[in-house]
């Protein structure tokens, strides 16, 4: 008796979507609960880019604004970091916790609450060029170990203060337990931090409660996109989003000088080679510009004595 050949079953494997090249930035709406991290796969999937990161983490409990880099635009990623922040930001007085937001455990409590007035009054000490020591779970690295795994491991984190620079700090309202501030800082600065220590100098303990990043650089809340838009424009899209959907990636430079060259002149920085400036207008020594030609940009560069050394070029066609 001869047996029947098994049979076989064949999965069919849908081909991956073609990656392509996208230049330029998504100024992502983040929500609640989502890491940066995995925002930024989103946003580069719905774009089928090859390439993306982001300008500065925005903690999962935290929503807002998220720059997100494509292609191109991972190249002016340092320039938006540098860039002024901005915060909206609740304050539940009553509690500290290990974290310094609502995700940790309690580690200090106090009946009391403060008045508007206290708050008022102490918020000079935390504006300017202050020292800040960083909450145990942050990213800043100690020894190679970022410190968040190392309190998570139950280790005793000590972190030493950092001069960070809050611009401005002021109280919008108040209810019995809560707080709402909104601050603008430079890099560096953590909104958790400043709860906790306006809690202590306060006498009632504090920790955030909720936090919404309304800036980062050049971009602000009036350019944000949320995920659901981006899912709608995809869903309707046969190859992508369209590069409409973007920022231009020299949005990321307004707060550079902008030089314009001739077309010579933008060959050779593409070359690697420096050009002599023209003009009056020459930038001082020392300053890094945008370089423009016909309207694109070319390249970045720095101005060393009367000329221009290109820093990081721009691929042609590509950095709007």
């Amino acid at each position: 008796m001869t047996e029947e050949p098994e049979s076989r079953i064949v999965a069919s494997v849908a081909p991956r979507p073609r990656k392509r090249d996208v230049n330029g930035w998504v100024i992502l709406d983040k929500p609640v609960g989502m890491t940066s991290t995995h925002a930024v796969a989103v946003v580069k999937r719905l774009f089928r880019a090859r390439k993306a990161g982001h300008a500065g983490t925005l903690d999962p409990l935290a929503s807002g604004v998220l720059p997100i880099a494509l292609g191109e635009a991972t190249k002016t990623v340092p320039y938006v970091m540098d860039g002024r922040k901005a915060y909206a930001f609740t304050v539940k007085w009553g509690e500290e916790t290990n974290t310094d937001d609502g995700e940790g455990h309690v580690t200090a409590s106090s009946p009391a609450r403060p008045g508007d007035d206290e708050i008022v009054a102490l918020l000079p000490r935390f504006t300017g060029s202050i020292l800040q020591v960083p909450p145990k779970f942050s990213a800043i690295k100690i020894d190679g170990e970022r410190a968040y795994d190392r309190a998570r491991d139950g280790e005793d984190v000590e972190l030493q203060p950092r001069v960070v620079t809050i611009d401005e700090l002021r109280l919008v309202r108040t209810t019995e337990d809560h707080a709402l501030f909104e601050a603008e800082c430079g890099k560096g600065t953590y909104v958790r931090a400043i709860a906790r220590d306006l809690g202590r100098d306060l006498g009632c303990y504090g920790h955030v409660a909720a936090l919404r990043r309304t800036m980062v650089g050049p971009f602000g809340l009036e350019h944000a996109v949320t995920l659901q838009q981006l899912e709608e424009a995809a869903a309707a899209a046969a190859d992508g989003l369209p590069d409409a959907a973007l920022q231009p990636v020299a949005s990321a430079l307004r707060e550079l000088p902008a030089i314009a060259v001739n077309r010579s002149d933008a060959a050779r920085l593409a070359r690697g080679q420096s050009v002599l400036l023209r003009g009056h207008d020459i930038p001082p020594a020392g300053e890094t510009v945008a370089v423009f030609c016909t309207g694109r940009l070319v390249a970045l560069a720095d101005v060393e004595a009367g000329e221009l050394h290109p820093r990081r070029i721009f691929n042609p066609g590509q950095g709007r």
